[in-house]
């Protein structure tokens, strides 16, 4: 059996899954399985996830994200929930207090391809900002709406990672096309 002279490392990946209910146990989480079988079609690279599933509470959320970013070194870290309108919706404004550079593209994107399915698109807050050597993208929290935001964004997260240092994500591309641009 040969192996590659240079295997791909495992590339840490963090699911936050912000929910009240789901945190308490009230509520089975389906945004976080989501975001894994998404992640998990989408990845053709050796990847790890490290889930958590938490309360909606703005320092609660900032500190799961520092130690997943920091701590865990994670190169992407996804959330699901609490970016609607609701007053504990507060996921984009703990991620937005813990990056140091935000990606509002992201979140444009993601709304614009909800608008196709649902007018409450408009509703959404997502947004997305790097930390270090990690990128942090909002989606929310149902599953049909991540895997059409997840879908849409995804070609360009492999590069944002490649552009902060993080590890080589490789893509199916049968499933999904990263988009790198040509060496010269």
């Amino acid at each position: 059996m040969t192996t590659s002279p240079n295997p791909l490392p495992t590339a840490k990946i963090g699911i936050i899954t912000v929910s009240d209910r789901a945190s308490r146990g009230e509520y089975k989480d389906l945004g976080g399985p989501a975001i894994h079988k998404e992640l998990s079609q989408i990845l053709s690279s050796p990847w790890e996830p490290v889930t958590r599933i938490i309360a909606d509470d703005q320092n609660l959320i900032e500190q799961t994200l520092i130690e997943l970013a920091d701590i865990e070194e994670c190169c992407l870290i996804v959330t699901t929930g609490g970016t609607g309108p609701a007053p504990r919706d507060v996921t984009p404004e703990a991620t937005e207090a813990v990056s140091e550079k935000l990606m509002p593209g992201f979140g444009e994107l993601m709304r614009q391809v909800s608008l196709k399915f649902v007018p409450t698109a408009i509703l959404s807050r997502q947004t997305a900002g790097i930390r270090g050597k990690s990128l942090m993208v909002n989606l929310p929290g149902k599953p049909s709406a991540i895997k059409d935001c997840l879908d849409a964004v995804f070609p360009a997260i492999p590069y944002c990672i490649d552009l902060i240092n993080g590890p080589f994500l490789e893509t199916d591309n049968s499933y999904c096309k990263a988009f790198r641009p040509q060496s010269k």
